[in-house]
């Protein structure tokens, strides 16, 4: 398997997993605002989508979304645990978690990394993201650790990631004591710190 990463962007949850189930695979960086990758590959090949993550499974298939491409490398693996059984009511609340994460918390970011927002339009997006986590700051009242309970999932690593970007974008994380108690649990990962180290976010 290849994935297709941007360093910091949501492909890194999937980075994340892949390096927790433990399989071989290749990483290759994308340059999304000219569409090509660090090999000199027209991105808009592999994925005429043009954003990242894209996850290569050889013989020119290729699985795109974060959140597909999340449950399947989780299913590779099922004795990792990094989601439930399908079919389950744990498996409907990952995807729920998955499912917000990717169209409103995440969404809610765009305009904070645009060049072209308005000034108007990213005052807007700051309190779009903060209703989304204060959604998930409420779900940590009960003192779980993780999103479904007590086991890390593949939807933790998609959330850390992209919570983490409040703080580029101008927004204390501080302020939501349960996610920065939870981002500092998954940062502490090993597979997490392998995950960040080899996209350059974390010294060697």
């Amino acid at each position: 398997m290849k994935l297709y990463y941007k360093p910091g962007a949501c492909s890194l949850a999937s980075h994340i997993i892949l390096k927790e189930i433990g399989d071989d695979f290749e990483i290759e960086s994308v340059d999304t605002e000219h569409q090509v990758t660090d090999s000199g590959i027209d991105f808009s090949i592999i994925n005429p989508k043009g954003y990242v993550p894209v996850l290569s499974l050889g013989k020119g298939e290729y699985l795109t979304e974060g959140a597909a491409i999340l449950q399947y490398l989780a299913d590779l693996r099922p004795e990792n645990s990094l989601a439930p059984a399908i079919g389950t009511l744990a498996r409907a609340r990952l995807q729920e978690h998955l499912n917000f994460i990717s169209a409103e918390l995440h969404k809610a970011f765009g305009p904070l990394f645009s060049s072209h927002a308005q000034d108007a339009e990213k005052l807007q997006a700051r309190k779009q993201v903060k209703q989304k986590m204060a959604h998930f700051e409420s779900i940590f009242d009960d003192g779980r650790p993780y999103l479904l309970g007590d086991k890390f999932s593949v939807a933790d690593a998609y959330f850390f990631v992209v919570s983490n970007w409040a703080t580029p974008s101008g927004i204390a994380l501080a302020q939501w004591p349960n996610i920065l108690a939870f981002s500092k649990r998954v940062a502490a990962r090993e597979k997490v710190q392998d995950a960040m180290r080899a996209e350059g976010l974390l010294s060697e």
